[in-house]
Parts: structure tokens; sequence; C-alpha cells
């Protein structure tokens, strides 16, 4: 192997959960010729948030060293609905609502890769055009009990609830996803493995050489425990305002600082390394934590919005509008979720729930400095972020 494979080989597999197999890779790289790497997204919402970028961000190294990226939009599986995870069918999305949030992802995605080098695909542009027969021989490829040796197709069946026939329809189509676009490799986070593993099979069945599979790890949310979810309220949206963005990413642990690092920061890694060193020998990891928080506003917005962030922190801090020394509160949520009135009450910072909605109704509650309209809202297990009440009042909360 070159010198040169060997660098792309140690770029590639930073932050990787696994690489299936690593020696094809390698006789691939070594090839020297630009390979076709896919990675493939339902627009299942219309909102990318940083967790969808880890997979975004390494399309993008494979760019940078030459290669080709295509960016699969699944508008065809999106009617379907993939239940990774699930232990229940999901709701399959209207056409409607597939392409809306299609034109989204378009429009984000160009804020990390490069729209020059990236081929943007649609997998209905050969779905569609697939017969009922074509289909019935994609299905005769693969065996039920191979399907039902994915995790959650087993647990339903050995607890006794439903897999609809069409579910079992999405793995292979995604794996002839990988057949249509002649991949080489394929990126995808690690609850896709069983998927990315189907298209090596079905390429081998085709005739094709079997793609590299390159899984990654699924970012944890702001709580440090949960996958990054806006419905878990832990996330970090990349059209996000950037004194939002910035509020956030400075609330998460010094811990889970390194890992956001390693999984979405540009920075070399003997860089970051090197920064953890100077941590271990007494420096302030918010200093590290600053430089990171900047450089992911001035990626979705731009360098003069990454600073005025900063000096507007800073101000807050400064003026004594938010204590250095604010102690994180644990709070057991009840069933269905912990209301923000109570919350209000629970954390300290009101005397009476009646006080706490009368703030909320002046506008005079943030979370992470974000004003809060609904006077209902329910915070979610393993909710973490800081509650404001009024100018003076502040309580760093984790939702257990």
């Amino acid at each position: 192997m070159s010198a040169t494979a060997a660098e792309s080989l140690e770029i590639i597999k930073r932050g990787a959960a696994e690489v299936i197999p690593e020696e094809a890779l390698v006789k691939r790289l070594a090839e020297g010729r630009p390979l076709r790497v896919k990675a493939g997204f339902d627009p299942t919402a219309p909102d990318l948030h940083l967790g969808h970028t880890v997979l975004l961000n390494k399309m993008k190294q494979f760019q940078e060293l030459g290669h080709e990226a295509m960016f699969l939009i699944g508008d065809f599986t999106g009617m379907i609905g993939d239940p990774t995870g699930k232990n229940v069918t999901r709701k399959p999305l209207t056409r409607d609502e597939v392409i809306e949030n299609a034109k989204t992802y378009e429009e984000q995605i160009f804020k990390i890769l490069h729209p020059e080098k990236t081929l943007v695909m649609f997998n209905s542009s050969w779905m569609s055009a697939m017969s009922p027969g074509e289909l019935i021989g994609l299905a005769a490829k693969h065996t039920v009990a191979r399907m039902l040796e994915r995790e959650d197709f087993s647990n339903r069946y050995k607890s006794g609830q439903p897999i609809a026939i069409h579910e079992f329809l999405y793995p292979l189509i995604q794996g002839y996803d990988s057949v249509a676009m002649k991949a080489d490799v394929e990126l995808g986070g690690t609850d896709q493995k069983f998927n990315l593993l189907v298209g090596r099979q079905l390429q081998e069945a085709y005739g094709q050489t079997p793609q590299v599979v390159l899984t990654m790890p699924i970012l944890e949310g702001l709580d440090g425990v949960q996958k990054m979810s806006k419905s878990l309220n832990n996330y970090v949206g990349i059209a996000e305002a950037p004194d939002e963005m910035f509020g956030k990413l400075m609330s998460i642990s010094d811990e889970l600082m390194w890992r956001y690092m390693e999984l979405l920061s540009f920075e070399p890694m003997s860089t970051i390394q090197g920064w953890q060193r100077e941590c271990e020998q007494g420096a302030n990891p918010r200093n590290y934590k600053v430089r990171f928080a900047q450089e992911i506003i001035a990626r979705f917005h731009d360098r003069s919005a990454a600073v005025s962030a900063l000096e507007r922190f800073e101000a807050r801090h400064r003026d004594g509008q938010l204590p250095d020394d604010l102690e994180e509160r644990m709070m057991t949520t009840p069933e269905g979720g912990y209301p923000i009135a109570r919350a209000l009450l629970d954390a300290g910072l009101t005397a009476s729930t009646s006080e706490a909605l009368r703030l909320i109704k002046q506008g005079g509650v943030r979370i992470d400095g974000e004003r809060v309209e609904d006077p209902k809202l329910l915070l979610p297990i393993g909710f973490a972020g800081i509650l404001q009440a009024g100018k003076r009042k502040f309580a760093k909360l984790k939702l257990q």
C-alpha cells in the first residue's frame, strides 16, 4: 500500500465504528482511481442537526481525497419508512412530505459538501421504473431467515408484534440502490449495518464487486446519553441562530466535547489530541470548547457570526447574567414529561407554578437563551439545559 493510500486510510477511519472489510478498502485506495462513495438519507424531517452531519463530514473527507460523493435522497424508501431501532411499524410519509423535505435537504447539505463534487440522486429514478416482475426478482435474492437476523425484526417476531411485508422491502431497496449506483463504498450509521450489508450481498448477486461498508457512530445529544434528536430537545440544528448554537455547544460536558470534536470538527486529530494533552496538564477545557463552537458556527453561518456569538456569550457572563459556577441539578422526569412550570418551581426559580406561568406569558422564561412560548411545554427525559426565569435566576438542569 502506497504512502498516499495509507494517509487516506487514516483520514477515512477517523471516528469510524467499522470498515467492512478493511482489506477491500485498502485495495481500492491503492488502485488510485476515484471511488464512488454513497450515503443515503430518507427525507423524514425538514431540518438537519449535527447528528446528521457525522456522515456528511465523512463524505466531505472522501471528496477532499479526490473521490466522488453520491448523496442519495431516498424519496422512494421514505414512503416505506425504515423501522430501524423501532419496535413498531413506522408511519410512511406522503409523497408531498417527501418532496418538501427533500428540497430542504438539498439546500442544507451544501453547507458541508462541495456542490461541484457532489452527485445528488433520488432512488425513485430507478425504483419507480422497476416492474412488478423485477421487484419480485429482487425479493427472490434474499430470504426471510436472513431478514429475521436483523435485531429489530427478530425482537418483534419473537414477541408477536406485527411486521408488515413492505418493511422487508426497505433493506432490499436500500441494497439495490447500491447496485443501481455502482457504489464502491457506502456510509451509514451503526444502526444501518444490516441494510448496508444487504447492499454488499445484492451487488454480488448482480455481478458487481461488493461495496465496502463504513459505519459511523450515532452522535449523542447535548445530554451525553441519548441519540441526538429534535424530539428529545437535545439537538443542535444546523439552521439555528448563531447565539443559540453557541450556547448549546458551550453547555456540553468537557468529556463529551472531545467526542464531538472527533466526529464533527475538521481540525486534524493530531491537533485535537494535542489539546487533550494540554487539558490534562492543566489548561482550561473551556478555551477549546470555544474554538470548537466557533468552528461549527462559522461553517453553518460565517466567521463574523462566530465572533459575534462569542462576544455576546462572554458579555452575558461578564455582566453577571450567567454564573460561572452554576451547579447542575438532577431531577427525575414524571411519566409523559416534566411540565415547564413545575420544572421552574422544583428548580427553585419560582415560588409557585402560577408565578412560572405568569413569567412565561410575559416572555421571561428561557431555555438555553431561547424564549419559551408554550406554557404547556413538557421537558423530556434526557433533557439537559439552562433554565432562566427573569433576568438573573438560572438553573442548570438535567432530567433522568
